[in-house]
């Protein structure tokens, strides 16, 4: 049991280490709003999004304070696997990182690095003035930290198919995302994400993230999709988006009541 003096204990990563499925949502509208209602909603986890979505550290530092309370395990995506972008994530306060274009083993083992306190890695050490150890008030925050960050990765390109087996091999590398539009598009298959071809490798990927012992993740716009992801052995769901419900929602009141016109 994690001691109330340290790193608090990360629910998502034992989830996952225990074989659960969990269910989450995309967060792109950068609002502490609509995190705050989703983070309520049941989902297993939310994405916060640092990568497609306008946000700055600031901005992800208050969405996390909107997820306190509810269901969801906030996972954080970082622009790219840089050493200080993962450093100020973990130290506002996030223990679950998605970091995007993960093409090869050394990018993979050096986004580990930035991600663990020597000697595992070379996180930068300034617990004292961060979030994460309560500003200093959780004096054994050094002691379990690493333990208790989940890290995972996203491959969306066919250079990282072609390395996978090398990717897999990393031990403290906590699961893989499937990323299926960008993924299609350096197939050859750009806006298809849902193409036969792609689909294809996409089922094959999982089985083989599921078979080397890491948990696959993956984000899905149909039931159908989802269902044959839970077959294959994906573990983190993503289901949908804040953007995608709100614009499908105020479409179709838009057009319930528009007014048709005569002849």
């Amino acid at each position: 049991m994690t001691s109330s003096n340290g790193a608090p204990a990360n629910a998502f990563r034992a989830a996952l280490k225990r074989g659960e499925v969990l269910i989450g949502f995309w967060q792109g509208l950068t609002s502490t709003e609509t995190v705050e209602i989703s983070a309520h909603a049941g989902f297993d986890w939310l994405l916060l999004d640092g990568e497609h979505a306008p946000n700055d550290m600031a901005m992800l530092r208050e969405q996390l304070r909107a997820c306190a309370g509810g269901t969801a395990h906030p996972v954080v995506r970082v622009v790219a696997g840089e050493d200080w972008m993962l450093k100020q994530v973990l130290d506002i306060g996030y223990q679950t990182v998605l970091v995007p274009m993960i093409d090869t083993a050394e990018q993979a083992e050096q986004a580990v690095r930035a991600c663990l306190y020597a000697p595992e890695g070379q996180r930068g050490v300034g617990a004292a003035l961060a979030r994460a150890s309560g500003f200093g008030r959780r004096a054994q925050y050094l002691a379990n930290a690493n333990d208790e960050v989940c890290i995972l990765l996203q491959i969306e390109s066919v250079k990282a198919l072609e390395n996978l087996d090398e990717i897999l091999k990393i031990e403290r590398v906590d699961g893989l995302f499937i990323g299926p539009a960008d993924l299609s598009t350096d197939m050859g298959y750009r806006g298809q994400p849902a193409h036969p071809e792609v689909r294809k490798v996409i089922r094959e990927t999982t089985r083989k993230i599921r078979a080397a012992g890491k948990a696959p993740g993956i984000l899905l716009g149909t039931q159908e999709h989802v269902a044959e992801a839970r077959e294959d052995g994906a573990q983190f769901i993503a289901v949908g988006s804040d953007v995608g419900v709100f614009r499908q929602a105020v479409t179709q009141l838009a057009q319930s009541y528009r007014i048709p016109t005569a002849g």
